[in-house]
C-alpha cells in the first residue's frame, strides 16, 4: 500500500480519508449498535460456525493488528446459517483493543465501548477465493464477539503465549492446534447488518454477525495484548494500542437481531 495508514498520534484515521474515499461511503463500519432500533427478525437463523477441523497455521503481527490465519484450501471451517445464504470459510481471526480496559472494541452497543472485539473473517465459498470475495457486497461474513473484563478467558491463552515471538510488524510464527471454539460464548443470539471492512482498503464487502453475549478476558491478558509494536524491529518503539475505527454513520441501513 502505497500510503501509510494507522491508528498513531500522527496518522490517525482522518488520513484515510483521503486514501480511500470509501471511507465515507454508505455502508461503512463499525457501528454503534442502538438496541432500541434494531429489529427482531424472526426470519433469521440460528447461526451454525462449524470450527470442529479448523487448522490454524500461523500467527502474523500485521503492523496494525495480529492475525491467527487458518488453511481455507477446503471447508474445514465454516459459518453458515444465520442471515447467510451458502457457505463462508474462515481465513482468520484477529482481535481490536484499546490502551485501557475501558475502551478497544469498534462495534458498540448503546453507545458502551468493551476491552476489546474479536472478529473471525469467513469469505462466500461461491466466488472461489478470498480476493474475488472481497469485491462483492456479499463476499465475506465477519464475527464479532466483545471482550468485557472478568475472569481470564482459558481459550485465549495459547494466541497470548504467542505474543512474544511476533512482538513487531511483519513478524511470524508457526501456530498449530488452535481451537477457534474456545472463543465463543455460550449464547450465539446476534445482530447483523451490511457493512465493510474496518481497515483500509474498507471495502463495503461484509455482512457482520456481532454476537450480543461477550466473552470475558482478565485485565492481566488484556496487557498482553498492549506489549504489542506497530514498528518494525529495530525502529522507535510505538505501542500496539487503540487499533480500532471509531463508529460510523449509519445511514439508512437497518441492523436486525435475531431474538427479541
Amino acid at each position: 500500500m502505497a500510503h501509510h495508514w494507522g491508528y498513531g498520534k500522527h496518522n490517525g484515521p482522518e488520513h484515510w480519508y483521503k486514501d480511500f474515499p470509501i471511507a465515507k461511503g454508505q455502508r461503512q463500519s463499525p457501528v454503534d449498535i442502538d438496541t432500541k432500533a434494531a429489529i427482531h427478525d424472526p426470519a433469521l437463523k440460528a447461526l451454525c460456525p462449524t470450527y470442529e477441523q479448523a487448522v490454524s497455521q500461523r500467527v502474523i503481527n500485521n503492523g496494525h493488528s495480529f492475525n491467527v490465519e487458518f488453511d481455507d484450501s477446503q471447508d474445514n471451517a465454516v459459518l453458515k446459517g444465520g442471515p447467510l445464504t451458502g457457505t463462508y470459510r474462515l481465513i482468520q481471526f484477529h482481535f481490536h483493543w484499546g490502551s485501557s480496559d475501558g475502551q478497544g472494541s469498534e462495534h458498540t452497543v448503546d453507545k458502551k465501548k468493551y476491552a476489546a472485539e474479536l472478529h473471525l473473517v469467513h469469505w462466500n465459498t461461491k466466488y472461489g477465493d478470498f480476493g474475488k470475495a472481497v469485491q462483492q457486497p456479499d463476499g465475506l461474513a465477519v464475527l464479532g464477539i466483545f471482550l468485557k473484563i472478568g475472569d481470564a478467558r482459558p481459550g485465549l491463552q495459547k494466541v497470548l503465549d504467542a505474543l512474544d515471538s511476533i512482538k513487531t510488524k511483519g513478524k511470524s510464527a508457526d501456530f498449530t492446534n488452535f481451537d477457534p471454539r474456545g472463543l465463543l460464548p455460550e449464547s450465539l443470539d446476534y445482530w447483523t447488518y451490511p457493512g465493510s471492512l474496518t481497515t483500509p482498503p474498507l471495502l463495503e464487502c461484509v455482512t457482520w454477525i456481532v454476537l450480543k453475549e461477550p466473552i470475558s478476558v482478565s485485565s492481566e491478558q488484556m496487557l498482553k495484548f498492549r506489549r504489542l509494536n506497530f514498528n518494525k524491529e529495530g525502529e522507535p518503539e510505538e505501542l500496539m494500542v487503540d487499533n480500532w475505527r471509531p463508529a460510523q454513520p449509519l445511514h439508512n441501513r437497518q441492523i436486525n437481531a435475531s431474538f427479541k
